[in-house]
Protein backbone atom coordinates (compact mmCIF):
# COMPACT_ATOMS: atom_id res chain seq x y z
CA UNK A 1 0.00 0.00 0.00
CA UNK A 2 1.19 3.61 -0.67
CA UNK A 3 -0.73 6.35 0.86
CA UNK A 4 -0.97 9.73 2.88
CA UNK A 5 -2.76 6.97 4.83
CA UNK A 6 -1.36 3.29 5.32
CA UNK A 7 -2.97 0.81 7.68
CA UNK A 8 -1.46 -2.62 7.54
CA UNK A 9 -2.61 -5.93 9.40
CA UNK A 10 -3.61 -3.18 12.77
CA UNK A 11 -4.76 -5.94 15.39
CA UNK A 12 -5.65 -4.03 18.74
CA UNK A 13 -6.21 -5.69 22.18
CA UNK A 14 -7.37 -4.19 25.36
CA UNK A 15 -6.88 -5.55 28.77
CA UNK A 16 -9.59 -7.32 30.25
CA UNK A 17 -10.92 -8.55 33.73
CA UNK A 18 -10.43 -12.31 32.76
CA UNK A 19 -8.46 -12.09 29.35
CA UNK A 20 -7.69 -9.91 26.84
CA UNK A 21 -9.66 -8.47 24.55
CA UNK A 22 -9.06 -8.06 20.55
CA UNK A 23 -11.33 -5.30 19.64
CA UNK A 24 -9.25 -5.02 15.85
CA UNK A 25 -8.10 -7.75 13.67
CA UNK A 26 -5.85 -7.83 11.29
CA UNK A 27 -7.18 -3.89 9.62
CA UNK A 28 -5.65 -3.17 6.55
CA UNK A 29 -7.03 -0.41 4.45
CA UNK A 30 -4.86 2.73 2.16
CA UNK A 31 -5.88 6.39 1.80
CA UNK A 32 -4.39 8.38 -0.82
CA UNK A 33 -3.81 12.17 -1.58
CA UNK A 34 -7.19 13.97 -1.58
CA UNK A 35 -9.39 10.48 -1.16
CA UNK A 36 -11.85 10.06 0.92
CA UNK A 37 -12.65 6.63 1.96
CA UNK A 38 -15.91 5.55 4.10
CA UNK A 39 -15.86 3.13 7.07
CA UNK A 40 -19.54 1.41 7.86
CA UNK A 41 -20.80 -0.41 10.27
CA UNK A 42 -22.92 -1.61 12.82
CA UNK A 43 -22.26 0.17 16.41
CA UNK A 44 -18.87 -2.08 17.85
CA UNK A 45 -17.72 -3.02 14.55
CA UNK A 46 -14.72 -1.33 15.27
CA UNK A 47 -14.61 1.88 13.29
CA UNK A 48 -14.24 4.66 16.11
CA UNK A 49 -11.20 1.94 17.79
CA UNK A 50 -9.52 2.31 14.23
CA UNK A 51 -9.31 6.39 14.60
CA UNK A 52 -8.42 6.24 17.84
CA UNK A 53 -5.20 3.52 16.87
CA UNK A 54 -3.95 5.94 13.85
CA UNK A 55 -3.79 8.74 16.69
CA UNK A 56 -2.59 6.91 19.46
CA UNK A 57 -5.13 7.31 22.19
CA UNK A 58 -6.06 4.17 23.32
CA UNK A 59 -6.84 3.02 26.48
CA UNK A 60 -4.22 2.20 29.45
CA UNK A 61 -3.33 -1.72 28.53
CA UNK A 62 -3.95 -1.91 25.04
CA UNK A 63 -1.51 -3.70 23.01
CA UNK A 64 -1.44 -2.70 19.07
CA UNK A 65 0.45 -4.76 16.55
CA UNK A 66 0.54 -3.97 12.69
CA UNK A 67 1.74 -0.63 11.50
CA UNK A 68 0.41 2.66 10.65
CA UNK A 69 1.97 5.15 8.69
CA UNK A 70 1.08 8.66 7.31
CA UNK A 71 2.92 9.67 4.62
CA UNK A 72 5.19 7.17 5.24
CA UNK A 73 6.05 7.88 8.74
CA UNK A 74 5.41 4.72 11.38
CA UNK A 75 3.77 6.36 13.56
CA UNK A 76 4.76 3.41 16.39
CA UNK A 77 8.29 5.38 16.29
CA UNK A 78 7.14 8.61 17.38
CA UNK A 79 6.99 10.04 20.93
CA UNK A 80 6.27 13.21 22.56
CA UNK A 81 6.19 16.47 20.51
CA UNK A 82 6.73 14.59 17.52
CA UNK A 83 3.44 12.31 18.07
CA UNK A 84 1.88 15.94 19.02
CA UNK A 85 2.86 17.76 15.90
CA UNK A 86 2.08 14.29 13.65
CA UNK A 87 -1.53 14.64 15.92
CA UNK A 88 -2.45 18.35 14.19
CA UNK A 89 -1.46 17.09 10.47
CA UNK A 90 -4.69 14.75 10.98
CA UNK A 91 -6.80 16.23 13.74
CA UNK A 92 -10.35 14.23 14.30
CA UNK A 93 -13.94 15.26 14.07
CA UNK A 94 -15.72 13.87 16.86
CA UNK A 95 -19.45 13.46 17.04
CA UNK A 96 -20.41 15.00 20.18
CA UNK A 97 -18.45 18.28 20.03
CA UNK A 98 -19.59 19.40 23.54
CA UNK A 99 -17.84 16.95 25.02
CA UNK A 100 -14.62 18.46 23.33
CA UNK A 101 -14.72 21.56 23.80
CA UNK A 102 -13.63 23.39 26.77
CA UNK A 103 -17.01 24.86 27.95
CA UNK A 104 -15.17 27.37 30.31
CA UNK A 105 -13.03 28.97 27.54
CA UNK A 106 -14.62 30.89 24.78
CA UNK A 107 -14.46 29.91 20.79
CA UNK A 108 -11.78 32.43 20.23
CA UNK A 109 -9.73 30.81 22.85
CA UNK A 110 -10.65 27.25 21.67
CA UNK A 111 -9.80 28.36 17.78
CA UNK A 112 -6.40 30.38 18.42
CA UNK A 113 -4.64 28.28 21.19
CA UNK A 114 -2.60 25.68 18.87
CA UNK A 115 -2.29 29.09 16.06
CA UNK A 116 -0.40 31.45 19.26
CA UNK A 117 1.70 28.24 20.99
CA UNK A 118 2.87 26.73 17.91
CA UNK A 119 3.32 29.27 15.04
CA UNK A 120 3.55 32.05 17.61
CA UNK A 121 1.02 34.19 16.09
CA UNK A 122 0.15 37.30 18.01
CA UNK A 123 -3.76 37.23 19.00
CA UNK A 124 -4.96 39.78 16.95
CA UNK A 125 -3.12 38.25 14.01
CA UNK A 126 -5.01 34.35 15.21
CA UNK A 127 -8.35 35.85 15.48
CA UNK A 128 -8.07 37.05 12.31
CA UNK A 129 -6.75 33.82 11.03
CA UNK A 130 -9.80 32.37 12.99
CA UNK A 131 -12.34 34.70 11.59
CA UNK A 132 -11.64 33.69 8.21
CA UNK A 133 -11.99 30.04 9.07
CA UNK A 134 -15.52 30.57 10.52
CA UNK A 135 -16.68 32.65 8.02
CA UNK A 136 -15.08 29.82 5.24
CA UNK A 137 -17.48 27.14 7.40
CA UNK A 138 -20.72 28.85 7.11
CA UNK A 139 -20.54 30.74 10.48
CA UNK A 140 -21.92 34.00 10.87
CA UNK A 141 -20.90 36.70 12.17
CA UNK A 142 -17.32 35.06 12.57
CA UNK A 143 -16.06 37.97 14.95
CA UNK A 144 -18.82 38.20 17.69
CA UNK A 145 -18.66 34.17 17.64
CA UNK A 146 -14.73 34.34 18.85
CA UNK A 147 -16.37 36.36 22.09
CA UNK A 148 -19.06 33.64 22.90
CA UNK A 149 -18.90 30.47 25.24
CA UNK A 150 -19.82 26.59 23.73
CA UNK A 151 -23.03 26.67 25.58
CA UNK A 152 -24.50 30.19 23.55
CA UNK A 153 -24.16 27.94 20.20
CA UNK A 154 -26.21 25.52 19.00
CA UNK A 155 -25.01 21.79 18.28
CA UNK A 156 -24.98 22.70 14.26
CA UNK A 157 -22.61 26.14 15.01
CA UNK A 158 -20.34 24.20 17.35
CA UNK A 159 -19.58 21.19 15.27
CA UNK A 160 -18.74 24.06 12.40
CA UNK A 161 -16.55 25.26 15.28
CA UNK A 162 -15.00 22.07 15.42
CA UNK A 163 -14.53 21.57 11.65
CA UNK A 164 -12.78 25.25 11.55
CA UNK A 165 -10.52 23.89 14.61
CA UNK A 166 -9.52 20.99 12.02
CA UNK A 167 -8.75 23.20 9.12
CA UNK A 168 -6.39 25.88 11.24
CA UNK A 169 -4.33 23.41 11.46
CA UNK A 170 -3.95 23.36 7.57
CA UNK A 171 -3.99 19.29 7.47
CA UNK A 172 -3.33 16.91 4.78
CA UNK A 173 -5.66 14.15 6.02
CA UNK A 174 -8.89 14.33 7.92
CA UNK A 175 -10.34 12.12 10.80
CA UNK A 176 -14.10 12.21 10.95
CA UNK A 177 -15.75 10.26 13.58
CA UNK A 178 -19.58 10.15 13.12
CA UNK A 179 -19.32 14.24 12.98
CA UNK A 180 -23.57 15.07 11.96
CA UNK A 181 -24.84 12.11 14.63
CA UNK A 182 -25.66 14.03 17.30
CA UNK A 183 -27.64 17.05 14.89
CA UNK A 184 -30.80 17.36 13.43
CA UNK A 185 -31.47 16.04 9.65
CA UNK A 186 -31.42 19.52 8.19
CA UNK A 187 -28.05 20.75 10.18
CA UNK A 188 -26.51 17.27 8.83
CA UNK A 189 -27.01 18.12 5.40
CA UNK A 190 -25.24 21.73 5.72
CA UNK A 191 -22.69 20.39 7.61
CA UNK A 192 -21.85 17.24 5.58
CA UNK A 193 -21.95 19.98 2.41
CA UNK A 194 -19.53 22.54 3.83
CA UNK A 195 -17.20 19.60 4.91
CA UNK A 196 -17.24 17.86 1.21
CA UNK A 197 -16.93 21.18 -0.50
CA UNK A 198 -13.63 22.69 1.62
CA UNK A 199 -12.04 18.94 1.52
CA UNK A 200 -12.74 18.89 -2.44
CA UNK A 201 -11.38 22.64 -2.65
CA UNK A 202 -8.44 22.18 -0.28
CA UNK A 203 -7.42 18.80 -1.40
CA UNK A 204 -7.67 17.18 1.55
CA UNK A 205 -7.91 12.88 2.44
CA UNK A 206 -10.47 11.67 4.90
CA UNK A 207 -11.42 8.72 6.93
CA UNK A 208 -15.19 9.64 7.32
CA UNK A 209 -17.13 6.99 9.88
CA UNK A 210 -20.49 6.53 9.50
CA UNK A 211 -23.62 4.28 9.70
CA UNK A 212 -25.27 5.51 6.60
CA UNK A 213 -24.18 3.73 3.54
CA UNK A 214 -25.98 6.12 1.13
CA UNK A 215 -23.90 9.30 3.19
CA UNK A 216 -20.82 7.42 2.40
CA UNK A 217 -21.68 6.36 -1.25
CA UNK A 218 -22.44 10.53 -1.43
CA UNK A 219 -19.35 11.52 -0.28
CA UNK A 220 -16.32 9.24 -0.16
CA UNK A 221 -14.10 7.65 -3.46
CA UNK A 222 -14.82 4.56 -1.76
CA UNK A 223 -16.25 2.60 1.56
CA UNK A 224 -15.39 0.03 3.60
CA UNK A 225 -17.23 -1.75 5.55
CA UNK A 226 -16.42 -3.06 9.19
CA UNK A 227 -17.46 -6.15 11.08
CA UNK A 228 -16.70 -7.63 14.45
CA UNK A 229 -13.43 -5.46 14.34
CA UNK A 230 -12.56 -6.78 10.40
CA UNK A 231 -12.68 -5.53 7.26
CA UNK A 232 -15.39 -7.42 5.26
CA UNK A 233 -15.15 -5.55 1.88
CA UNK A 234 -13.60 -2.38 0.16
CA UNK A 235 -15.19 -1.11 -3.23
CA UNK A 236 -15.55 2.15 -5.22
CA UNK A 237 -18.79 3.73 -2.92
CA UNK A 238 -21.05 4.06 -6.26
CA UNK A 239 -20.19 0.15 -7.22
CA UNK A 240 -20.30 -1.22 -3.38
CA UNK A 241 -24.19 0.54 -2.79
CA UNK A 242 -25.53 -0.56 -5.72
CA UNK A 243 -24.07 -4.28 -5.70
CA UNK A 244 -23.21 -5.14 -2.62
CA UNK A 245 -20.47 -8.47 -2.94
CA UNK A 246 -20.49 -9.43 1.23
CA UNK A 247 -23.76 -10.58 2.56
CA UNK A 248 -23.33 -8.42 5.31
CA UNK A 249 -22.80 -4.80 3.17
CA UNK A 250 -26.05 -6.73 1.37
CA UNK A 251 -28.02 -6.77 4.91
CA UNK A 252 -26.58 -3.22 5.60
CA UNK A 253 -28.47 -2.07 2.16
CA UNK A 254 -31.51 -3.82 2.73
CA UNK A 255 -32.42 -2.98 6.35
CA UNK A 256 -31.98 1.19 5.43
CA UNK A 257 -35.42 2.75 5.02
CA UNK A 258 -35.94 4.24 1.93
CA UNK A 259 -38.24 6.72 0.73
CA UNK A 260 -38.32 5.22 -2.73
CA UNK A 261 -39.89 1.94 -1.60
CA UNK A 262 -42.83 1.18 0.80
CA UNK A 263 -42.64 -1.58 3.02
CA UNK A 264 -45.09 -3.27 5.71
CA UNK A 265 -42.19 -4.29 8.22
CA UNK A 266 -38.51 -3.11 7.61
CA UNK A 267 -36.06 -5.51 6.81
CA UNK A 268 -33.80 -6.61 9.94
CA UNK A 269 -30.58 -8.63 10.42
CA UNK A 270 -30.78 -11.65 12.60
CA UNK A 271 -29.43 -11.47 16.09
CA UNK A 272 -27.03 -8.51 17.20
CA UNK A 273 -23.46 -7.15 16.00
CA UNK A 274 -20.42 -9.14 17.80
CA UNK A 275 -17.34 -7.22 18.71
CA UNK A 276 -14.03 -8.72 17.55
CA UNK A 277 -13.36 -10.82 20.94
CA UNK A 278 -16.81 -12.53 20.59
CA UNK A 279 -16.10 -13.28 16.91
CA UNK A 280 -16.88 -17.17 16.58
CA UNK A 281 -14.21 -18.97 14.24
CA UNK A 282 -14.36 -18.48 10.87
CA UNK A 283 -16.19 -15.85 9.29
CA UNK A 284 -17.09 -13.49 11.72
CA UNK A 285 -20.93 -13.09 10.06
CA UNK A 286 -21.96 -16.27 9.93
CA UNK A 287 -23.87 -16.46 12.90
CA UNK A 288 -26.24 -13.73 11.50
CA UNK A 289 -25.72 -14.70 7.96
CA UNK A 290 -28.59 -15.92 6.07
CA UNK A 291 -26.16 -17.84 3.09
CA UNK A 292 -23.75 -19.67 6.01
CA UNK A 293 -22.02 -22.96 4.84
CA UNK A 294 -19.95 -25.33 6.91
CA UNK A 295 -16.70 -24.10 5.18
CA UNK A 296 -18.36 -20.26 6.66
CA UNK A 297 -17.49 -21.95 10.25
CA UNK A 298 -14.23 -23.29 9.02
CA UNK A 299 -12.42 -21.11 7.20
CA UNK A 300 -11.60 -17.01 7.83
CA UNK A 301 -11.95 -15.17 4.62
CA UNK A 302 -8.77 -13.01 4.35
CA UNK A 303 -9.69 -10.51 1.84
CA UNK A 304 -8.98 -10.74 -1.79
CA UNK A 305 -9.40 -8.73 -4.90
CA UNK A 306 -12.44 -8.81 -7.04
CA UNK A 307 -14.51 -6.23 -9.36
CA UNK A 308 -13.83 -2.78 -8.52
CA UNK A 309 -11.92 -4.06 -4.73
CA UNK A 310 -11.70 -6.36 -2.14
CA UNK A 311 -14.13 -8.84 -0.30
CA UNK A 312 -13.55 -11.29 2.35
CA UNK A 313 -16.37 -14.17 1.71
CA UNK A 314 -15.81 -17.58 0.32
CA UNK A 315 -18.78 -17.82 -1.19
CA UNK A 316 -19.30 -14.87 -2.98
CA UNK A 317 -18.48 -15.73 -6.88
CA UNK A 318 -21.36 -18.44 -5.92
CA UNK A 319 -23.33 -16.01 -4.44
CA UNK A 320 -23.03 -13.55 -7.19
CA UNK A 321 -23.84 -16.33 -10.47
CA UNK A 322 -26.93 -17.01 -8.12
CA UNK A 323 -28.10 -13.60 -8.20
CA UNK A 324 -27.68 -12.68 -11.55
CA UNK A 325 -29.43 -15.95 -12.79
Amino acid sequence: MSGILDIDHLTVTLAGEDRPKPVLSDVSMSIAEGEAVGLVGESGSGKSMTVRSIIRLLPPGARMEGNIRVRGVDLGTLRGAALRKMRAEMPVIFQDPRAHINPVRSVGDFLTEALRIHRRMSRAAAEDRAADVLDEVGVSEARRRLRQYPHELSGGLLQRVMIASALLAEPRLLLADEPTTALDVTTQAEVMAVMDELRRERGLAMLFITHDLELAAAICDRTAVMYAGRVMEVRASASLLERPLHPYTAALATARPSIERKVDRLTTIPGRPLSAFEAPDGCAFNTRCAHVRESCREQRPELRTLLDGQVACVRVEELQAVSHD
